[in-house]
């Protein structure tokens, strides 16, 4: 085992125990909360913006401001409302089961992070070296990369190095 197998794993293993504090519910919906937050911005902020003309002159900052209101304004609201529902599961007595299927939810985020990095790191000379083919759990990751890769446009995808 190597220093990158202890990563992986302390990537995977932290990932959990954050999920196991959180409790599932609290976990989904940030993640539901952050993927809207950055729809709404990304679909708003042109026309967001151009309310902003008043005070900014330049277009990309008057943009890049509207994008991230937006974006702050969004997470704030979601996360009342996470706080509203993570009061309602504690209510129920359903905490012990959220915080088991957090675990869950904590583990596999943890994979799909190492996937990423390896996806990304493929994107580089890195499978060359040393470490990486040592790696007990790299092949591992580095099947679950491919199966990303599928995802990439196919100009970045025939860039991985594995």
């Amino acid at each position: 085992m190597t220093w990158v197998d202890v990563v992986m794993l302390l990537v995977v293993g932290l990932s959990a125990g954050i999920s196991l504090l959180r409790g599932f519910v609290k976990e989904a919906m940030s993640l539901g909360i952050w993927v809207a937050a950055i729809w709404i911005a990304l679909a708003f902020a042109p026309e967001f913006s151009g309310w902003l003309t008043r005070w900014v002159d330049t277009p990309s900052i008057r943009h890049a401001l509207a994008f991230i209101a937006l974006l702050v304004i969004v997470l704030i609201l979601g996360a009342l409302v996470s706080y509203l529902i993570s009061q309602l599961v504690k209510k129920t007595g359903l905490s012990g089961t959220d915080r088991m299927l957090g675990v869950v939810f904590g583990v596999v985020r943890g994979v799909v992070i190492v996937a990423v990095l390896v996806l990304l790191g493929g994107l580089t000379l890195l499978p060359q070296d040393p470490w990486w083919q040592e790696s007990v759990l790299m092949p591992h990751a580095e099947t679950l990369a491919l199966w990303l890769r599928e995802f990439l446009p196919p100009d970045i995808a025939d860039n991985i190095q594995f």
